[in-house]
């Protein structure tokens, strides 16, 4: 099933449910996958609905980030409720230990020993974690095991 009829089953539950700020959060993600579709001229891949949809969890976060600095707690308590409905969809976050394990299996592999060697890192890297951990913590992890 691909996230766009999940959505639409979770829209017309939120709508039975009369849960407003789900209904909402489902609306805008919906939107932002059907846009792309029709950008692109034909269905998505899996992969890239899980990218639009980590894309709008970016989004919310720096927001959530903004409104917590300027003292906006009704804001952020709206933001933290849309995150909570994005999370639902992407697949589980990988931890802070499971991402180095994996980048240093990679460095392993490419044989990288500097840190001249970090986009080949992060070439044959990304694939293996795309949308499971954030490309900030990943990069600064690799960056922290070549200068080891």
């Amino acid at each position: 099933m691909s996230k766009l009829d999940q959505l639409n089953q979770d829209m017309k539950t939120a709508m039975k449910q009369k849960d407003k700020e789900t209904l909402s959060t489902v609306r805008m993600l919906k939107s932002a996958l059907q846009t792309e579709q029709i950008n692109k001229g034909e269905e998505l891949s899996e992969e890239e609905e899980l990218t639009i949809l980590a894309r709008e969890k970016k989004q919310r976060l720096e927001s959530l980030n903004e409104f917590k600095a300027a003292g906006r707690d009704d804001l952020v308590l709206k933001l933290e409720k849309e995150l909570s409905v994005v999370n639902n969809y992407l697949p589980a976050q990988l931890s802070e230990d499971e991402v180095r394990t994996i980048v240093q299996e990679t460095i392993a592999q490419t044989q990288a020993s500097s840190m001249q060697d970090m986009g080949k890192v992060m070439g044959a890297l990304m694939p293996k974690v795309k949308g499971k951990a954030d490309g900030s913590l990943v990069s600064s992890i690799v960056k922290e095991e070549l200068n080891k």
